[in-house]
């Protein structure tokens, strides 16, 4: 880890590769070009998403713990989580070398306190990061798993989180029947169109609709969302308590579960506030 003002990077020595043809066809960095372009308008209620996720951490304002992010892209929930709590670090990982170069730069700000490092999400490789960590947190990652793989990832989280500790995820989810299917793709649309039209970017929403990026229209190979119930099933059977879904809009959810029960006192940030910090960290990685 550098001094102030220098974000380090953990150049993962020692990590072998895990399964490289199933993991060019999850991401590549093509796939990450398009994404920081599309995401504004193509994430439903982003801003909010991330709020949800800070407002579920266990912990007061003032706490000093150390978090991980899953797939944590140019950085957001990270720059938002390190905002809201000005006591903790994170350790930001993503398996993109673009997305981990901007990650660098926009948590920069934020000196010692972050850290950047890149991962394979489907090799066991990664887990000792999670040694001890109070918390780990992701925003569109788990949905690149298959069913098995992320009741693997569950276990393997709640066995190294700290207690009290927290797994809180935002991602895609599965509808059980197809009016549910249909529900979720009309919706994702209109959200994206109506975030197209209040940043006055309606040449995004076109891109959005060229490239199919509404996975309830045109399903990815490399996308593997599970349903909401099972997801939580496989949290309470990893040993995760108060497992819940706290939000969902347009076939994207924010649920989780806990590691012990803490002290019972209430959080100190309020939902307001991590509003607040998610929308500085969007607008940060938006300017820079």
């Amino acid at each position: 880890m550098n001094g102030a003002g220098c974000v380090s990077h953990l150049d993962g020595e020692g990590v072998r590769e895990f399964n490289v043809e199933e993991d060019r066809k999850v991401w590549t960095e093509e796939a990450s070009e398009i994404y920081r372009r599309l995401s504004a308008v193509a994430v439903p209620s982003r801003a909010e998403q991330m709020a949800t996720v800070l407002a579920l951490l266990p912990f007061g304002r003032e706490a000093s713990f150390r978090a991980v992010d899953l797939a944590s892209g140019e950085g957001p929930l990270s720059y938002a989580l390190l905002a809201a709590f000005p006591n903790s670090t994170v350790l930001a990982l993503d398996g993109s070398a673009s997305m981990r170069h901007r990650a660098q730069a926009h948590l920069q700000r934020f000196g010692s306190r972050a850290q950047v490092a890149a991962f394979e999400l489907g090799s066991p490789d990664w887990y000792p990061y999670l040694e001890g960590a109070a918390c780990a947190v992701s925003s569109l990652c788990v949905h690149h798993l298959r069913g098995e793989q992320k009741q693997r990832l569950f276990a393997a989280v709640y066995a190294r989180l700290a207690s009290p500790g927290a797994l809180i995820l935002a991602d895609l989810i599965e509808p059980q029947r197809a009016e549910g299917r249909e529900v979720f793709r009309g919706q994702l649309d209109g959200r994206a169109r109506e975030q197209a039209s209040a940043a006055g970017a309606p040449e995004i929403y076109a891109q959005y609709q060229e490239r199919g990026w509404n996975h309830y229209r045109c399903p990815s190979p490399r996308d593997h969302p599970s349903g909401l119930f099972e997801q939580l099933q496989w949290l309470s059977e990893a040993g995760f308590e108060a497992v819940d879904c706290f939000w969902l809009r347009a076939g994207h959810a924010v649920y989780g579960g806990y590691k012990g029960r803490g002290d019972g006192a209430r959080p100190a940030l309020g939902y307001e506030d991590a509003c607040e910090s998610a929308r500085e960290a969007l607008r940060a990685i938006a300017e820079g």
